[in-house]
């Protein structure tokens, strides 16, 4: 999640401009590869990764600073393993609202309003409590601290369009092959929210985005 407007002029106009093409930009790739998902799930990975290697290299408001762009060859991502793709329906939970840090150390309200289970754990669902909203799925794995970002990596997170959709039956697709280090992993210029103890899967997550190039 990108929480600072810009990395390279706060508050100007041009800044905020930038932010808004490079949302729509990733509205329009993740609704590409909604569209691909369902019949070609390692084609729809592929232009995942490509498109976001393409921001990252190029795009204003890359989380990387512009000297990490010259050397760039591309985000470390594991290969697609079906094996980590699911689908589930939002369980309700009791609403509770709560603060996680950022990595910042600041406070970001969120409000738990749901879980999901899945064969390889339970995630709670959380509701994003600032304007405009959305649903955040953060989470952490035994994969956290070692080979992926400590403070965890994201599933869902509708306020910034990563979203793959949903079934034609309403369950949410939950694909950790899609998986992406918060903003700050790449530049501590960045405010995140870190994943809450409360979504801490005990297994290895080997899928999406890691933080060194071996296997990927």
């Amino acid at each position: 999640m990108m929480w600072n407007p810009t990395t390279e002029d706060p508050g100007s106009e041009v800044a905020f401009e930038t932010l808004l093409d490079w949302r729509r930009r990733v509205n329009h790739l993740y609704a590409r590869v909604h569209s691909l998902l369902p019949t070609d799930p390692v084609a729809a990975h592929a232009l995942w990764r490509a498109g976001r290697d393409e921001l990252f290299a190029q795009h204003p408001q890359s989380p990387l600073a512009r000297q990490a762009r010259l050397g760039f060859q591309g985000l470390h991502v594991w290969r697609y393993d079906p094996a980590f793709a699911f689908t589930a329906v939002i369980q309700p939970v009791e609403e509770q609202r709560l603060e996680v840090l950022t990595s910042t150390g600041a406070p970001m309200p969120l409000v738990r309003f749901g879980q999901v289970t899945l064969p390889i754990g339970r995630l709670e669902v959380f509701w994003i409590d600032v304007y405009g909203g959305g649903v955040f799925i953060p989470f952490r794995d035994a994969t956290s601290g070692r080979v992926t970002y400590g403070g965890g990596r994201y599933l869902l997170d509708t306020a910034k369009s990563a979203d793959l959709g949903s079934t034609a039956g309403g369950e949410l697709i939950l694909d950790f092959n899609f998986a992406y280090h918060p903003s700050c992993f790449y530049n501590d210029a960045w405010s995140c929210p870190l994943a809450p103890p409360g979504n801490v899967l005990s297994v290895e997550v080997c899928a999406g985005e890691r933080a060194s190039p071996v296997d990927s």
